[in-house]
């Protein structure tokens, strides 16, 4: 199993997020477990391109502190909303025997769930630990109903296992 932490980046991990404080709390304690425990964790950087104000370099395109990666664990961008964008990820991927992804991260209707039908298409199991995905409001739904529609209609049983907290701190304990 590897554990994806995706686009937690300064510029747009703030209380415009659903249920943010939580997310965060969610987001640190996966993270502890996965590297007590031996899971890999993988982050991934959303890079807009030069001059966007998001791009490496600048200081909203970097991770944010509450889930900064420590030492020797691996940093991906992308410039498109699926993590299998980039091909060196795509590489690495393929030769992992576990085929098991466990995604958290930004945001919950446009990265993570690009992430996850990308990765569901390749073969992979895909959990979802609940509370650690989020997103902010946009035009058509308010920032809860879209974190609703998609871990309670879209992806179970089609594209991931969407599981509570206690679940997911126990499926890393036993990797």
């Amino acid at each position: 199993m590897i554990l994806l932490a995706i686009d937690i980046q300064k510029g747009i991990t703030d209380n415009r997020l659903y249920n943010f404080k939580g997310f965060i709390e969610n987001t640190r304690k996966l993270l502890d477990t996965a590297r007590k425990n031996g899971v890999e964790v993988i982050y991934f950087q959303h890079d807009y391109g030069p001059g966007t104000g998001f791009s490496a370099g600048d200081r909203d395109y970097e991770i944010a502190d509450e889930v900064k990666p420590i030492e020797g664990e691996k940093i991906y961008s992308k410039n498109i909303n699926s993590c299998f964008g980039n091909e060196n990820f795509k590489e690495y991927v393929k030769k992992l025997e576990d085929k098991t992804i466990m995604i958290v991260g930004l945001m919950t209707n446009y990265c993570i769930d690009a992430t996850v039908k990308s990765a569901f298409e390749r073969g992979f199991k895909v959990i979802i630990p609940e509370g650690a995905n989020t997103t902010s409001d946009n035009d058509y739904m308010n920032a809860e109903t879209t974190y609703r529609y998609y871990n309670e209609m879209m992806w179970p049983k089609r594209f991931a296992e969407c599981i509570s907290m206690e679940d997911a701190i126990n499926l890393l304990e036993r990797k």
